[in-house]
C-alpha cells in the first residue's frame, strides 16, 4: 500500500511501553463485514454490519472502499448528495478522489491523504475520481468514515479539513516493525494533525509478518480494529482476524494486534485501521445522509434539503 512510509521504522518514535499494571482490551467480537455498492456503484465492505450502534458511539458508519482494479472507463463516484449532523472522513490508500462541497471546501486526495468534512448544519457534496483516472483505470482503496456529533453541535457551521500524507504523526511499535499514522487524536504523548469536535483516535497501522502492536488506549474511549488487509491476531486471545473483519473490544488500557508470521502473497503485511471516541450517549435518528437525535429533526433536515437550504449545486457542475 503506498500510503505514507518510512525506509527505515527503527528511526521513529517508538509506542511508550505500558506499566505493569495496565489491563489489555479483551475482544467482545468479531464480525465479517458484507459487500455492497456505494454511489454510482462502487464496491464497498460494510464494516460496521452487524454492531450495535451503542458499542460504535460516537461512530455511525465506516466503508471500506475498494480494494478494487478498474479497467478504464469504469472508476466511479458518488453524485451530489446532501448532509447534516455529523462529520465524514475520507482516507485515500491508493487512487484519487475529488471532492467539492457546497461550502466552498474541496480538494484532491491520494496516497495517505485524508479528507475531513464538518456536515453540521448541512451541505451538499460530490466525491468522483479525476477524468484522467476514469479514462486510465487503475486501483482504488480506501475508506470512508462517519463520526456523530453530538446535539449542541448539529448545527455548527460546516468545516472542511485537508490533511496531507506527509500531515501524518508517525510512530512504530515496540518491537519496531510496524508503523503506526496517527492521522486524529493522541497515542501516549503523540498527537494526530486531525481536528475533531467529537473526542476520537484514528490510526492507520501496516504490522510486517510476525510483529505485535500495543497500543496504549483512554479507557473513556471505546476501541475497534478493521483488518484492511493481511492476516493475524487480536487481543491477549490472540483472537484469529482477517482482511474484512472487525474486532470490539472491551474495557481496558490498550488495544493488542498481532500480524501472523506467514502472510499471503497479495497482502504481504498486516493493514489496520485502529479506532476509538468518547461515547456521546444521546439517541441516534438516522436515515441516509442524516444522523440527527430525533425523528421530527429527520423531517426537518429533508425538508430543508427540498427546499434547497443545504445548498445549491453549482452551475456547470
Amino acid at each position: 500500500m503506498p500510503a505514507v512510509t518510512v525506509d527505515d521504522l527503527l528511526s521513529l518514535p517508538r509506542v511508550q511501553t505500558l506499566p505493569v499494571q495496565s489491563i489489555p482490551r479483551p475482544v467482545r467480537s468479531v464480525t465479517t463485514a458484507p459487500r455492497g455498492f456505494e454511489g454510482e456503484g462502487f464496491p464497498v465492505h460494510r464494516a460496521f454490519e452487524g454492531v450495535d450502534l451503542a458499542d460504535l458511539d460516537p461512530f455511525v458508519h465506516l466503508d471500506q472502499m475498494g480494494e478494487v482494479e478498474y479497467a478504464p472507463g469504469e472508476p466511479k463516484g458518488t453524485p451530489w448528495h446532501p448532509h447534516r449532523g455529523f462529520e465524514t472522513v475520507t482516507y485515500m490508500i491508493d487512487g484519487i478522489m475529488e471532492h467539492q462541497d457546497t461550502n466552498g471546501g474541496g480538494g484532491v486526495i491520494t496516497n495517505g491523504d485524508t479528507q475531513w468534512m464538518t456536515a453540521g448544519s448541512g451541505l451538499l457534496h460530490i466525491e468522483t475520481p479525476p477524468e484522467h483516472l476514469v479514462m486510465s483505470g487503475g486501483l482504488f482503496h480506501g475508506f470512508q468514515l462517519w463520526v456523530n456529533l453530538p446535539s449542541a453541535d448539529k448545527f455548527i457551521a460546516p468545516r472542511y479539513q485537508d490533511l496531507r500524507g506527509g500531515d501524518v504523526a508517525l510512530l512504530t511499535s515496540q518491537d519496531g516493525g510496524a508503523i503506526i499514522r496517527l492521522i486524529a487524536g493522541d497515542i501516549g504523548e503523540v498527537q494526530g494533525p486531525g481536528s475533531t469536535h467529537t473526542p476520537i483516535t484514528m490510526a492507520h497501522c501496516t504490522l510486517h509478518p510476525g510483529s505485535r502492536l500495543e497500543l496504549p488506549w483512554r479507557r473513556d474511549f471505546n476501541g475497534l480494529a478493521y483488518v484492511l488487509g493481511g492476516k493475524g491476531s487480536v487481543g491477549i486471545e490472540s483472537r484469529p482476524i482477517v482482511s474484512g473483519q472487525l474486532a470490539l473490544f472491551g474495557p481496558g488500557d490498550s488495544i493488542v494486534v498481532t500480524a501472523d508470521s506467514i502472510q499471503e502473497t497479495r497482502s504481504p503485511e498486516m493493514d489496520v485501521l485502529i479506532l476509538g471516541g468518547r461515547p456521546i450517549r444521546e439517541p441516534v435518528a438516522w436515515s441516509g445522509p442524516f444522523v440527527m437525535n430525533t425523528h421530527a429533526e429527520l423531517v426537518t433536515a429533508y425538508a430543508d434539503y427540498e427546499a434547497g437550504r443545504l445548498g445549491v449545486i453549482p452551475a456547470g457542475t
